[in-house]
């Protein structure tokens, strides 16, 4: 049977969605990561490739400074070194896990802090303006796309050992037919 990681509830709200969504990827990241070794981490498959270390490292830089202070400072902190974010990996589990952590609390928690009327404001990302929505979207967009990779690359360095995060391959029908039962939700 597949490990979901956990299901999405029916809303038609779109900051519940949009935190939703954030949990459901965040529990990917974390799920894939744990399949892999340590030494894994901080692997590349190429010379033009990023580890999953300095995939965290950059996912948590970015969260940070988007999301702390997210309505009224501009989402691109002069503390900020985007640059580094790409050289010196973490070099053990905890401190990925760690760096992980703080950019996912960041978002997390501003995100849930937000209100329906707080849809209506206007941020600023390197002095340009989005609405609070665009900004939201930017935000599940890029966590979402750097997950992808982090899952691509634990996978490959699992090889033979990955357990499926999702429908494994030939089960689709079977997952159909108990979705369709009502026994499992797709979400």
């Amino acid at each position: 049977m597949h490990n979901r990681p956990m299901a999405l509830e029916f809303t038609t709200s779109y900051l519940a969605d949009s935190l939703a969504i954030l949990r459901y990827y965040k529990k990917l990241g974390e799920q894939a990561m744990a399949q892999i070794s340590d030494a894994a981490l901080t692997a590349t498959i190429d010379a033009e490739s990023n580890s999953i270390a300095i995939i965290v490292k950059h996912l948590s830089g970015n969260m940070r400074s988007r999301w702390t202070d997210f309505l009224t400072s501009d989402g691109e902190k002069p503390w900020r070194n985007r640059d580094s974010e790409f050289e010196a990996p973490a070099q053990t589990r905890a401190e990925v896990l760690a760096m992980w952590e703080a950019g996912w609390k960041a978002m997390l928690e501003t995100l849930a802090s937000l209100t329906d009327a707080d849809l209506n404001g206007t941020i600023r990302i390197r002095g340009e303006r989005h609405s609070v929505m665009q900004a939201i979207n930017r935000g599940v967009t890029h966590c979402c796309y750097h997950v992808g990779q982090i899952v691509f690359l634990a996978k490959h360095l699992a090889s033979d050992r990955w357990t499926s995060l999702t429908i494994p391959r030939g089960e689709s029908a079977q997952f159909n037919t108990r979705v369709n039962a009502g026994e499992i939700s797709q979400r």
